[in-house]
């Protein structure tokens, strides 16, 4: 009676009733709890918890993988992107001038110095002091013998004398900052063994070190 008496009273809400709002609110959780476990296993909540989707930021700037526009600070970005500029061809722990030289149609070189940026392989904010080969992923390639760039010079680019023993690269076809004035025509191991038309020897480095340049 006193159930009864207390709900027609307004006072204070039955068992039952109590029962009944505490079964809606339960059956209410797990409609919004569920949301948790279907966004487990994003790229977001991936980075949150520090570990890099495969493909994708594992590395920062790993052989295979891609840059933003711009040499000096560059963001790693998936190569399908629309901010996608360039490709890593090599990629190389220490300084460039130490290690391995990047491949003969290299574009550009990215330095990677010992910092700490916001996105990294391990998710601790330190990249390791090294080097990447980059590759454009559109046309002109300065790397290209020819191109007038690169951080190489091979057979087939074109140099331009600028005294004191040294060269700049140049395009063959021109247009560039420097006129093309000889042409790498040959690499070989000595200066005997360039060919009597050579008018400028070319430091190329690896096992065939010198170039042998005819004037254009």
């Amino acid at each position: 009676m006193r159930e009864r008496r207390a709900a027609a009273g307004g006072h204070a809400p039955p068992r039952a009733a109590l029962r009944a709002v505490l079964c809606a609110a339960l059956c209410v959780l797990p409609l919004t709890g569920c949301q948790g476990p279907a966004e487990r296993g994003t790229a977001a909540d991936t980075a949150a918890a520090g570990v890099r989707p495969s493909g994708y930021g594992a590395v920062f700037l790993a052989a295979g993988e891609c840059s933003s526009f711009g040499a000096v600070a560059p963001t790693e970005v998936p190569c399908g992107s629309e901010r996608a500029a360039a490709r890593v061809v090599a990629r190389e722990d220490g300084r460039a001038g130490n290690g391995p030289p990047c491949p003969a149609t290299t574009d550009f070189v990215l330095h990677i110095s010992e910092r700490r940026p916001s996105g990294d392989e391990d998710g601790d904010g330190a990249v390791s002091r090294g080097y990447a080969c980059m590759r454009k992923l559109q046309p002109p390639h300065p790397g290209d013998p020819g191109g007038g760039g690169g951080p190489r010079t091979v057979v087939g680019d074109c140099v331009h004398d600028i005294g004191g023993g040294k060269v700049r690269e140049a395009a063959c076809a021109g247009g560039g900052g420097y006129a093309p004035q000889f042409k790498v025509v040959e690499a070989v191991a000595t200066r005997a063994q360039c060919p009597t038309s050579t008018g400028l020897y070319v430091r190329l480095g690896g096992e065939r070190p010198v170039g042998c340049a005819r004037p254009l």
